[in-house]
């Protein structure tokens, strides 16, 4: 299959509408839409929350009759099953559609290229695989939660160059400019949860909210020590706090932090701490698609051992601490040997005022 330039050209488009709805759409996937005709858009669409139209069913109501004998572009496969909205797949045929161009199938088994055998069989030409590594990028997330049952983790830190994130004695107010914990809390507007190990609850008190929505927060707490006044029940409805506990914590701490508003899951202990793989597909279970892991070094160095992470985004300030006892950004992973160490792949690098913001993709050990 070869690409044109404007394929790829109307593709980038249907991908940045895509990406105008990031971390509204959940558990559904961002999608773009562009419809063209005589060489010129003549509408575009994107998916803008979960269950709202679809971006090819957005697009189309745009164009109304001018998109009979059009060329469609849409970043995924269009679905071919009923769910909150009917069929994709059945209004590209009506709308007389004389082809379309997809990004990447839909790995949804319910469609998983049904909708481009459908719309062949209606006599639509369909070209398939149009930036595709784009189009996957932006939907890791969704991928991952609909093939592996499990939600796509990035791992947070804000740290010194030498890979300090607080000094010896828990200080770490401000390792990061203002605007880099700005641009940081932005980026919490991205996902569906946010999670944190209780020793950074009872250390620095956070809120964990999300600028722009309200946000699941999940705490890691094997024995219950979240005291009731935590500010994480702070802009949070009843089911928003999520701590994870394991058998061992004791019913009267139960009690009380659910009064305080919080969902207590008891998860399996391992090694006297919360199975977070458990806990993981549990909040899959509950539809949480991705998950921003802020802290502690314990609690990220828990999910790195336990193979969860998918991302680590790194903030790092210039400046050195140059202590052996100050705190380290990631801990327990007990690896002694370089040829053991976690292996990261950069991906993106941006200056933020004074600092750097680092993002990785975590590369999957050789088996």
């Amino acid at each position: 299959m070869t690409m044109n330039d404007a394929d790829q050209q109307y593709m980038r488009r249907a991908i940045r509408l895509a990406m105008r709805a990031a971390g509204k759409t959940s558990p559904n996937p961002l999608v773009g839409c562009v419809i063209v005709k005589a060489g010129r858009v003549i509408a575009g669409g994107w998916h803008k929350v979960c269950g709202g139209d679809h971006a090819e069913v957005d697009a189309l109501k745009k164009a109304g009759a001018r998109a009979k004998g059009a060329t469609m572009y849409v970043t995924l496969e269009p679905c071919a099953h009923w769910g909150r909205t009917p069929p994709c797949a059945e209004a590209v045929i009506a709308a007389g559609i004389k082809k379309l161009v997809v990004a990447m199938t839909d790995p949804n088994p319910l469609t998983n290229g049904k909708s481009l055998q459908k719309i062949r069989r209606a006599g639509i030409d369909v070209v398939s695989g149009v930036l595709a590594d784009e189009a996957r990028a932006m939907n890791r997330p969704f991928i991952k939660y609909i093939t592996r049952k499990m939600p796509y983790a990035v791992a947070k830190t804000a740290q010194t160059i030498d890979g300090r994130i607080a000094a010896r004695g828990g200080d770490s107010k401000w390792i990061t400019s203002e605007v880099t914990r700005t641009f940081s809390k932005n980026r919490r507007n991205n996902v569906d949860a946010i999670l944190a190990g209780v020793n950074t609850v009872l250390a620095d008190d956070p809120c964990l909210c999300a600028p722009g929505k309200r946000i699941v927060k999940v705490i890691v707490d094997s024995t219950l020590r979240t005291p009731v006044r935590a500010r994480i029940f702070e802009e949070s409805l009843p089911g928003q706090v999520v701590i994870a506990t394991t058998p061992a914590a004791p019913s009267a701490r139960r009690i009380a932090l659910e009064k305080a508003g919080a969902d207590i899951l008891v998860c399996p202990a391992r090694q006297h701490q919360v199975d977070l793989k458990f806990l993981f597909k549990a909040l899959a279970r509950r539809k949480i698609t991705s998950i921003l892991i802020e802290g502690g070094a314990a609690a990220i160095g828990s999910a790195f051992k336990a193979g969860l992470v998918d991302e680590w985004h790194v903030y790092i300030a210039p400046k050195i601490l140059g202590d052996q006892n100050a705190r380290a950004s990631v801990i327990g992973l007990d690896i002694t040997r370089v040829a053991k160490a976690v292996t990261l792949k950069l991906e993106h690098t941006e200056p933020i005022g004074p600092d750097l913001f680092l993002s990785y993709k975590v590369v999957p050990p050789r088996l």
